[in-house]
């Protein structure tokens, strides 16, 4: 990052990542291109000193083909983003992860996975949630991103933080 003083705390990127609802996920596509694609997820830095995107997936696709090919990834959420006409600038606060995503293998750690996220989109009504969970598991895919790094960009004004 170039301006460091604009840098957020791991606290504060931690509080945009667990209240964003969505972000985008890039990949190193067909061909050597760059693949952008968004997606549901939920953050998870329970542990001390590990912390994890989790998103779903179908079991087969163009993400988890390029994350076979390089599991190395970025993983960007917009919190904000403030148009200023007059000053001819953007306020923006983002946060960008740098990790490696990997498949779900095993049973229990992808169950512990989909019900985070499950929870973090339906809070309210257990009952259903556990249903599709349990309707959909068989066929369900889910992905790790193991946080390597989390870049903190753009804070310019004392009301962003």
């Amino acid at each position: 990052m170039r301006r460091y003083q604009q840098a957020l705390s791991p606290e504060e990127c931690a509080t945009i990542l667990k209240r964003a609802t969505a972000g985008v996920l890039a990949v190193s596509g067909d061909e050597g291109y760059p693949c952008a694609v968004p997606l549901n997820f939920v953050f998870d830095d329970s542990r001390p000193g590990y912390a994890s995107i989790y998103f779903h997936s179908a079991k087969t696709g163009h993400k988890l083909d390029a994350i076979a090919g390089n599991d190395k990834v970025s993983f960007c959420v917009v919190d904000r983003d403030d148009v200023v006409p007059r000053e001819y600038t953007t306020y923006f606060r983002s946060v960008i992860v740098f990790g490696r995503a990997r498949i779900l293998e095993n049973e229990t750690q992808k169950r512990a996975a989909i019900e985070k996220l499950a929870v973090k989109y339906s809070p309210d009504d257990e009952e259903r949630r556990i249903w599709e969970i349990n309707r959909s598991f068989p066929s369900l895919c889910m992905v790790e991103i193991r946080i390597k790094e989390a870049v903190e960009l753009h804070r310019k004004r004392q009301e962003y933080r």
